[in-house]
């Protein structure tokens, strides 16, 4: 049996265009300061995130490269006061979730998410449908 060479391109893959981590942007204030510039610098960093294939063939639809900031504790603490009509507690935690279009699904899913949350005990659990503007998005998306 002839040992199969890894390092030889087969088919359509080419490990010379392969690449395991294109990278990541770090922007920080040096003292901590929260920044709407620093926001801006991060989403336009974003932009120079292409050239790695992270685009569909439809020109839009990414590949889920994204941003991670620092908690906006005063932002969360109105919103769920407008959205709830109460305070939140000193300790909370919070949860981004992508659910189905079906309805029942959604159903499902957030049951199984709040039995989960259950079990290690918390209760009290509140649903917020988070507001988007779909319109830039790729038919993929």
């Amino acid at each position: 049996m002839k040992k199969q060479n890894l390092n030889s391109n087969a088919g359509l893959y080419s490990l010379d265009e392969f690449k395991d981590n294109c990278g990541f942007g770090l922007i920080a204030h040096i003292k901590g300061q929260a920044s709407h510039s620093l926001l801006e610098k991060g989403i336009e960093s974003l932009t120079c995130m292409t050239h790695r294939g992270g685009i569909a063939a439809d020109g839009k639809t990414g590949d889920g490269c994204g941003l991670l900031l620092q908690k906006p504790d005063g932002f969360l603490r109105t919103i769920f006061k407008e959205t709830f009509g109460s305070e939140l507690s000193e300790h909370y935690g919070i949860g981004s979730l992508m659910l189905s279009k079906s309805v029942k699904a959604q159903a499902n899913a957030k049951k199984a998410v709040e039995e989960e949350l259950a079990h290690y005990g918390f209760d009290d659990v509140h649903w917020r449908e988070v507001p988007i503007n779909s319109d830039c998005l790729g038919p993929i998306a």
